[in-house]
């Protein structure tokens, strides 16, 4: 565990968390900036800043529990859809450097644009770039 990482710290009791799922390997609790009711963060409790230095059943197990928790959403919340994001590295938006994945319910009524679309807008010069590779 990382001291000064405050999800490490979560996980070590230090600072409270509402804990809605925890195994040996994982906790998942209630995001205290929610993007919607019900937004859960999922983590290994092992202090890994990225994805990409996850091992690949580690990635699998972390997925697996993130899975769950959307199932529990749609079941007990009444969610009708999802979204699962990770940003990984400081470029990326990653703001504390362990990682986590969002789970980010979406109720009725809520604007089906509040997605990826809206978040990442298409880039015109890579577009260009794959119809050019396309062509070729």
């Amino acid at each position: 565990m990382e001291s000064e990482c405050i999800f490490c710290r979560i996980v070590d009791g230090e600072i409270p968390a509402v804990r809605v799922y925890e195994d040996g390997e994982h906790l998942a609790f209630l995001d205290t900036n929610p993007r919607s009711e019900g937004h859960v963060l999922a983590i290994p409790k092992e202090h890994i800043k990225t994805i990409d230095e996850l091992g690949d059943e580690q990635t699998a197990k972390l997925f697996i529990v993130v899975k769950r928790i959307a199932e529990s959403l749609k079941q007990k919340m009444g969610v009708k859809g999802y979204n699962i994001v990770s940003n990984n590295g400081e470029i990326a938006g990653q703001v504390i450097p362990h990682v986590h994945i969002h789970i980010v319910p979406r109720y009725e009524g809520q604007r089906s644009s509040a997605g990826f679309e809206l978040a990442f807008p298409v880039d015109a010069k890579a577009k260009r770039k794959v119809e050019e590779s396309i062509e070729k």
